[in-house]
């Protein structure tokens, strides 16, 4: 990769020099070409006039820092009143060692340089700078429950502020490896924009105005806090999202409905049709043969009317039989066949109907779906969950928290955990909330039959949280080293195992019984009401039908 030099040399005698220096350590061709100059190189001679107040200059402008590069001919005794911090890549040849390159820098403004010689410009790393001898770093954390300050690092009630705890020990292991001490400052939130004087609060108003070295809690990675502060790592497999029990099946459809495919409905349709045409027929033929009128002084012979045949059918759908039947064999053939039949599907529609009440429904995936639905909401009382609701834009998420959370005129739906999950349990009713928090609580509280169906859907659309630092750090790149480290040899995955809740499975979905409600029961009840209505309706037009018989007859 070529890269550009920028060179400030006085000295006739000097141009040989750094012709040398470059055949010798950057393979000096017509153009410099070497991957380890990424964007721009700058050579200087403190032996020039104003090559100081060059420095000075360049110091103010933040150019000693990553990536940009600094080869200086001079005695690094000069160079004690500027600051290459650890991320710094300031290379010194010193007159009395000329054949030789330092790489220069301190843990701190008021650290003496750290000198490392190096054969070729190529074998240095950050890495290498990781020990930082006991440097002091300001950490910024964030506590939303004062008791968590007592359960830090011992991994008790991990689902409170488990974001903190999870990142707690992080941090700490990532001092350990850096060999820097630490001091915490502990902030009640995360941090808003202050519209009229552009700083934050919280923590990420302690890293926009240097109180702090490091965010000590993971914080969401928002556009407005780039220009402010720099994310370093993902440390927290965090998710705030609605938990839900999936409603019913019987909450979006007709059960009674699904215990058939639309074929084998039709298919009873015309067998029933069919039965009731054929024992009509046989009927009308037997009141026309003489040995079995006898039969109807007995009260047991099927009259051949077509209601009557009608209610013997459902008679027979219902399995509650009948009082009367065809006298002939053929009849009495067909009717025990019937009967027989109709008993199979009776069974058949009974077993798929216990299924189908206690199967659950997938029909709310989406926001809109749960604006639209008649589950009702709520959110966890917290600091960030207040912020995102009141503030989001977007028209459904606007909707969700006007309509659903907080309706004008009534108290906003803002829970504690555990009130929220209860309300979860007891169903119709979806809860936002940090994951973690709600697993731990749903673990303890629900029957195990209770965690099967839980669904969720996300509300804040957010990637993980990552951990922050100030922007343009000097320790950025060997923080991030760090944390890679972390990641690398497991100590990140083994402390969100011990911290953080997973999803509860389902282990006995199949003995999950539950009882009946009304709403399961809504077309049992249509159909007995319809027909109520329709029997009073007709005994009323019986009856204004016979008084009005009776006075044509009078």
């Amino acid at each position: 990769m070529s890269a550009k030099v920028t060179t400030y040399i006085c000295r006739k005698h000097d141009i040989l020099f750094w012709k040398n220096l470059t055949n010798k350590y950057i393979n000096y061709s017509t153009k410099i070409q070497t991957h380890l100059w990424t964007n721009q190189l700058y050579v200087i001679d403190l032996a020039c006039n104003h090559s100081m107040e060059i420095l000075k200059q360049a110091q103010d402008f933040g150019m000693f820092k990553f990536p940009l590069k600094w080869l200086i001919h001079g005695d690094t005794i000069h160079l004690s009143e500027f600051y290459f911090g650890v991320d710094s890549q300031v290379f010194v040849v010193e007159p009395q060692d000329s054949d030789r390159v330092a790489l220069v820098y301190k843990y701190s403004s008021e650290d003496k340089f750290v000198k490392r010689y190096l054969d070729n410009f190529g074998q240095f790393s950050f890495a290498e700078r990781t020990n930082l001898m006991g440097h002091s770093f300001t950490l910024s954390c964030v506590i939303t429950n004062p008791d968590s300050l007592n359960h830090l690092g011992d991994y008790r009630d991990t689902h409170i502020d488990a974001i903190t705890k999870l990142n707690y020990v992080l941090v700490n292991v990532l001092m350990d490896y850096l060999n820097a001490s630490r001091k915490f400052v502990m902030r009640q939130t995360w941090g808003y924009k202050n519209a009229s004087t552009g700083i934050y609060s919280g923590m990420v108003g302690d890293l926009q105005t240097h109180i702090a070295d490091l965010g000590g809690t993971a914080l969401f990675f928002t556009y407005e806090r780039v220009d402010i502060i720099d994310y370093l790592a993902a440390t927290t497999p965090s998710h705030m999202k609605f938990i839900f029990r999936a409603p019913p099946l019987s909450y979006v459809t007709n059960v009674f409905a699904l215990s058939f495919s639309s074929s084998v409905w039709h298919c009873c349709f015309a067998m029933v049709a069919v039965v009731v045409v054929f024992i009509y027929i046989i009927v009308k033929w037997e009141w026309k043969q003489t040995k079995f009128r006898n039969k109807v002084v007995q009260n047991v012979a099927l009259r051949p009317k077509f209601f009557d045949v009608i209610m013997m059918e459902i008679g027979a759908i219902t399995q509650q039989g009948s009082d009367v039947e065809p006298q002939s064999n053929t009849g009495r053939i067909i009717t025990i066949f019937t009967f027989i039949a109709f008993m199979f599907l009776y069974t058949s529609y009974s077993a798929n109907i216990v299924a189908l009440l206690q199967s659950t429904t997938n029909s709310i995936q989406t926001l809109e779906d749960l604006l639209q639905s008649r589950i009702k909401l709520g959110v966890e009382d917290i600091v960030y969950a207040h912020y995102y609701f009141e503030n989001d834009q977007e028209p459904v998420r606007k909707a969700i928290y006007e309509q659903k959370v907080a309706p004008k005129g009534q108290k906003a739906n803002f829970f504690k955990a555990e009130e929220g999950i209860r309300r979860v349990q007891e169903g119709f009713f979806a809860f936002h909330i940090e994951l973690n928090t709600g697993y731990k609580i749903i673990s303890n509280l629900f029957q195990e039959g209770e965690k099967c169906g839980l669904k969720e859907i996300e509300y804040v659309n957010f990637i993980e949280p990552w951990v922050a630092t100030q922007k343009r750090s000097p320790y950025k790149e060997i923080m991030k080293i760090g944390f890679k480290r972390m990641h690398e040899y497991g100590i990140q995955k083994r402390e969100v195992r011990k911290v953080y809740t997973r999803k509860p499975q389902c282990q006995s979905g199949g003995s999950n019984f539950g009882s009946v409600g009304l709403i399961d029961c809504y077309s049992a009840f249509l159909v007995f009401g319809s027909g109520l209505a329709l029997a009073l309706l007709l005994l009323c037009s019986e009856i204004i039908v016979k008084k009005f018989s009776t006075r044509l007859s009078n």
